[in-house]
């Protein structure tokens, strides 16, 4: 093949699919469709190059054209910036407010169980003395509940924290395709830990220490922890019930959308992590700390609220197969 020839011939086509490049976000009808047959033809010219006359030179160009042409027309990945912005906004806001119900039926079985444990432990001698002697639990009571959050440095504590919430909760989500069992197993563990404490605590005339302690950054960890044990819940009621969709595609969407929490709740739990960091154990004075943990759940409750039934009323799902790509359009 002649490429001098070759090249004189199909040349200015090459310059027009560049220049349609260039102003791709600006083009008309007519010219999106000439942008996509020219893209198809320079394909066309660059196999015919590759397989007749490898010229790099001529091989480089069209590959690079192409490439670009490509990207033009199928559509060009939105920036980073962006699709962390429809995350927050938009799909982690809606798929947590797409299981409100689970969430919300997490939380109250959750929290009876929980009480129902520490009424146990309070009204019982027996349950107390098999749990630890009495000098253990006065020595828990007493010191170890509190020194807890300050036998370390905030920071290093605020850390272990998060890693250790962000992980049992992603082990609930991930692991709920084994018929949400885990997601059930980590509720009930979790809440059993809480109960005990409390029982002790009131059992020994500290309760008011015990919610003046757990309530700062409890009322958001624990919600990020409902949330978790829901997400893979649903998650394995979908492999027993997928609906009108096959098995195969439910799961796909739904573990998508799990998939959002999951991410989501690293910064929810990186905010409680901060707050019993930061704030249980080194402000003092019961009120603010209380309402420090107060402010920052009812902030997150609204978030979800108010932007995820936003979005779900649009048909936002979480699905992260649902973000949108841009693609050339004219006007």
């Amino acid at each position: 093949m002649d490429v001098d020839a070759y090249v004189a011939a199909h040349n200015g086509e090459w310059l027009r699919l560049e220049q349609l490049i260039n102003n791709s976000r600006k083009l008309q009808g007519a010219e999106v469709d000439e942008l996509v047959e020219l893209y198809q033809r320079a394909a066309t010219h660059l196999s015919v190059v590759r397989s007749s006359s490898p010229d790099p030179m001529l091989v480089g160009r069209l590959s690079q054209l192409v490439a670009r042409g490509r990207a033009a027309v199928a559509g060009a990945q939105a920036p980073l910036w962006r699709d962390a912005s429809r995350f927050l906004t938009r799909s982690f806001p809606a798929a947590a407010y797409r299981m409100r119900w689970w969430w919300l039926g997490n939380a109250v079985v959750g929290n009876l169980f929980a009480l129902a444990l520490a009424i146990w432990v309070v009204h019982s001698h027996e349950v107390q003395a098999s749990l630890l002697s009495d000098y253990q639990a006065r020595q828990l009571v007493e010191h170890d509940f509190a020194n807890y959050y300050t036998e370390h440095s905030a920071s290093s504590f605020a850390f272990q924290v998060w890693i250790n919430n962000a992980w049992v909760s992603a082990m609930a989500v991930i692991f709920g395709i084994l018929l949400g069992i885990p997601a059930v197993f980590a509720l009930l563990s979790n809440q059993a830990n809480l109960g005990l404490s409390a029982g002790l605590m009131f059992a020994y005339g500290k309760g008011d220490v015990f919610f003046g302690l757990i309530l700062p950054h409890g009322l958001l960890e624990l919600t990020g922890v409902y949330l978790a044990c829901a997400a893979g819940m649903r998650l394995g009621w979908t492999v027993i019930d997928p609906g009108g969709r096959t098995r195969g595609q439910a799961l796909a969407e739904e573990g998508r959308a799990t998939i959002s929490i999951a991410i989501g709740l690293v910064g929810v739990l990186f905010v409680s992590g901060l707050i019993e960091g930061f704030v249980t154990g080194w402000v003092h004075t019961t009120w603010l700390r209380v309402g420090i943990g107060v402010i920052a759940w009812s902030a997150f409750l609204t978030y979800v609220i108010v932007l995820g039934r936003r979005a779900a009323r649009e048909g936002e799902t979480g699905d992260t197969a649902d973000q949108p790509d841009l693609a050339p359009v004219s006007g």
